[in-house]
């Protein structure tokens, strides 16, 4: 929204972020109803959010924390590509393309420009993922083109009429099609419920007092976390670690080197010394170097005072150049993005341990643990593709006490592990067990957090 001169009303600013958390919440609970597939309605792997008509994220509603970066620069990519001007009122934009997501192409970014009086104010997005995107099911890949469709910046709707032949395209290289469909239809009802009740809002308290509102609240976030990064000590910290392989061969540690260097107010986490793209899927795109640095930043400066907006992330540099494992470029495989940036955050709390050790915590289970099935289910006589999981692990410990235990990674955020009994009403398998995994979280005067154990039986 157009930033003015108005001077925002307290009372109002309070109303206008509560109401912005209380519209993505709407439209996560809208997509989680008309879904068609358990791993957005169940597991919630998904991300929305309302942003300003430049990409800057008002608020996000986090299924997945490592979204946090993807559907902002989404925004931006497709500014970039059509120009301001030639988005139109009723346009809906969406693309997979992995490399700008930061994630895999199972994830499909829409996008819908808020129009008021024919002024651009905002967009509502949602990102989320479908089961099967086409592609080769085998468990490993080595480029991003036998991992599916890959769908470029486009127009899905113009000015309100659907371009079918985009419809067509992806129904001819899914093999849910009819399922597809419906988490499409399910995302669309997202970003519209979006607009609509931002529309709302803007017309209630008006143009130029809510984008006040905005740009306050903004600026709140921003001296949050700039109080709580001068309570660092000044320095500069380096951390290693490393990945037990490149997705291909086992023969080879994968090296992660972080440095984080506070001064004041301000931070930078300098992750130019990761590993190089790896020939396996373990790839992530740039926006999720960015992305990790910005979770882990969350996490030690306001983790709970201030939701998520721009302003969050104002005095925090990312340093990552292309090429890396979390900055990818084509045609570098992307289907297991998410577990090379879980470690990186374990690594930027393992630098600042010496300054903050109150603030940060050991090492975690850094993976999602899911098994993916496929095959032709006897219930029906189709095809089916399940998701089990994500199952909980355990957590490091913090300072003073025993890590968590059965409890999703960082990158799952709020993500459910799919309940077994929906699981086994609708799939050819029974989940045996699934129970903590006895003595399995390490020694110490306080111990990690215990992993699970899940036993399935297909």
């Amino acid at each position: 929204m157009t930033q003015t001169s108005a001077s925002p009303d307290p009372i109002v600013t309070e109303i206008v972020r509560n109401g912005v958390i209380a519209i993505t919440e709407e439209m996560k609970s809208n997509l989680m109803r008309t879904a068609y597939n358990m791993i957005i309605y169940e597991a919630l792997d998904f991300t929305v959010g309302l942003f300003t008509e430049k990409g800057e994220t008002i608020s996000i509603g986090l299924g997945l924390p490592m979204f946090i970066r993807g559907m902002a620069e989404t925004i931006k990519a497709k500014l970039d590509h059509y120009g301001t001007e030639n988005i139109k009122p009723g346009d809906i934009l969406l693309t997979n393309d992995a490399y700008i997501t930061g994630s895999h192409l199972n994830h499909l970014t829409f996008s819908m420009p808020i129009f008021l009086d024919d002024e651009l104010i905002g967009f509502a997005c949602c990102m989320a993922h479908w089961p099967d995107i086409g592609g080769t099911l085998d468990g490993i890949t080595t480029d991003i083109y036998s991992e599916g469709l890959q769908i470029p910046i486009v127009k899905y709707q113009r000015e309100g009429v659907v371009n079918e032949e985009i419809v067509d395209i992806i129904r001819a290289n899914v093999r849910l099609p009819d399922r597809a469909m419906g988490d499409l239809r399910a995302q669309l009802t997202a970003i519209t419920t979006g607009e609509r009740r931002y529309l709302e809002l803007v017309k209630r308290y008006g143009r130029n007092q809510v984008a006040a509102s905005i740009s306050d609240i903004m600026d709140q976030s921003e001296r949050a976390a700039r109080a709580r990064t001068l309570s660092i000590p000044d320095g500069v910290y380096v951390a290693e670690s490393y990945m037990d392989d490149d997705g291909v061969s086992i023969s080879d540690r994968i090296p992660i080197r972080v440095t984080v260097t506070v001064e004041g107010d301000e931070m930078t986490v300098d992750l130019s010394d990761v590993a190089e793209q790896v020939r396996g899927f373990y790839n992530s795109g740039i926006t999720t170097g960015h992305a990790c640095s910005q979770v882990a930043f969350k996490c030690i400066t306001s983790p709970t005072d201030y939701p998520i907006n721009d302003g969050s992330f104002r005095n925090l540099k990312a340093i990552v150049p292309p090429g890396r494992v979390i900055s990818a470029v084509k045609p570098a495989p992307m289907r297991w993005w998410m577990t090379f940036p879980m470690t990186i955050v374990d690594t930027v709390f393992k630098a600042l341990t010496p300054a903050i050790p109150e603030r940060t915590i050991a090492g975690h289970h850094a993976d999602l643990v899911i098994g993916m099935l496929n095959g032709i289910n006897p219930k029906n006589n189709e095809f089916y593709i399940a998701f089990i999981g994500p199952t909980g692990g355990g957590w490091g410990a913090k300072q003073n006490e025993d890590g968590v235990s059965a409890t999703v990674c960082i990158n799952d955020g709020d993500t459910h592990n799919s309940p077994a009994e929906q699981l086994e009403s609708k799939y050819p398998f029974l989940i045996e067990n699934y129970a903590l995994r006895e003595d399995s979280g390490g020694a110490g005067e306080y111990r990690g957090g215990l992993g699970c154990e899940n036993t399935v039986q297909a």
